[in-house]
């Protein structure tokens, strides 16, 4: 496969008084896989357009490697593009469907007809070659969509919400099927979709859009550790919202100060954001400042939902070995592992 750098400098598009697109800027690396994660109306879906050709920006560029596409109609991007809603032609059996983008290429029949048992080999579907696509699962639909995406081995590989009207195992099972085909091909690749448990887990790198702006791009590990922003914080993965005070650039937080990591206040009244894994809880041994709600066995993990003294409910997320005598009920005490936290304005 061929692959080349994507680059987006500058876009903006509007529809009507709608700003999708705010002076968005983007360059993901030969061969990587970033994600476009954000809520319903953000933008992202209108950026992954945008590159495809599918939309025209009002300003700014779109490269390939060094190569300005911006004016390049869809059908001469070298890109293949997986939709939600799989887009396959009920009417031609699989292979006919893999090999559909290489008929239009004036590409032999011997040769496109190699090539799609080749892809279907590769995407675990070549035994079905000859069946039509309403025959197939809605996971299988979607790996025949996938191979007809790479039959012409494009530069870039974008994928619009995939994976969201399948259900969750076959979901988890294809994500991860995508993920090894893309690092084996090494294709470049940008990947839209609102779940962040998705986006976490096959990217190289995930960007957070809210209002059309990129929020905050960063390894999966970093933009869940090191939020940039409440918002980052708030929307990749559960957070806990504690009310707390600050003082001195310390924030106490179940008796204990820690250091704050602020985007407000200085002094006052705040908002400590913590995830539930930063959160232990322990059987009382005299003095407590919770109790136990409910507690949720989910295998190695059990989640502890938790009112303080003062009334707050906590999460807390910890290993099930550890939990045994955490009943409903139960006088607990709570502590924080961070040693600092991001604070946001009550």
């Amino acid at each position: 496969m061929t692959s080349k750098s994507l680059t987006l400098v500058g876009i903006t598009k509007r529809f009507g008084n709608v700003r999708a697109m705010d002076n968005f800027n983007l360059e993901v690396g030969i061969g990587e896989l970033v994600a476009l994660l954000g809520p319903s109306g953000c933008g992202k879906t209108t950026a992954l357009r945008v590159v495809a050709g599918l939309e025209h920006q009002d300003s700014g560029k779109v490269l390939v490697g060094e190569k300005d596409i911006s004016n390049i109609p869809a059908h001469k991007r070298n890109m293949g593009m997986v939709f939600q809603a799989y887009s396959l032609f009920p009417n031609l059996t699989v292979e006919e469907n893999v090999g559909f983008g290489l008929q239009m290429r004036k590409v032999s029949k011997p040769v496109r007809l190699k090539k799609a048992h080749q892809l279907l080999d590769l995407v675990g579907l070549d035994s079905q070659s000859k069946r039509f696509t309403h025959q197939l699962s809605g996971g299988q639909q979607q790996r025949v969509a996938l191979a007809r995406a790479l039959a012409f081995e494009p530069e870039i590989l974008l994928f619009d919400e995939p994976l969201s009207a399948l259900d969750a195992q076959v979901r988890i099972n294809l994500r991860e099927e995508i993920r090894r085909l893309q690092l084996s091909l090494g294709t470049t690749t940008l990947f839209v979709t609102h779940d962040q448990e998705e986006a976490m887990a096959i990217s190289d790198r995930v960007g957070v859009m809210n209002e059309g702006v990129l929020v905050q791009i960063d390894t999966p590990d970093a933009l869940y550790n090191k939020p940039a922003s409440s918002f980052v914080a708030s929307f990749v993965g559960t957070m806990n919202k504690i009310p707390a005070h600050i003082n001195n650039g310390l924030v106490e937080i179940f008796g204990e100060k820690v250091i704050a990591l602020k985007q407000g206040n200085e002094s006052g009244k705040v908002l400590a954001l913590i995830r539930p894994e930063a959160i232990v809880a322990t059987p009382s041994t005299g003095t407590s400042n919770a109790k136990v709600l409910t507690r949720s066995f989910m295998g190695a993990l059990s989640s502890i939902i938790c009112q303080t003294n003062d009334g707050i409910i906590v999460q807390s997320l910890m290993k099930s070995a550890m939990t045994g005598e955490l009943h409903p009920g139960s006088e607990i005490q709570l502590q924080i592992l961070s040693k600092e936290v991001l604070v946001t304005n009550a």
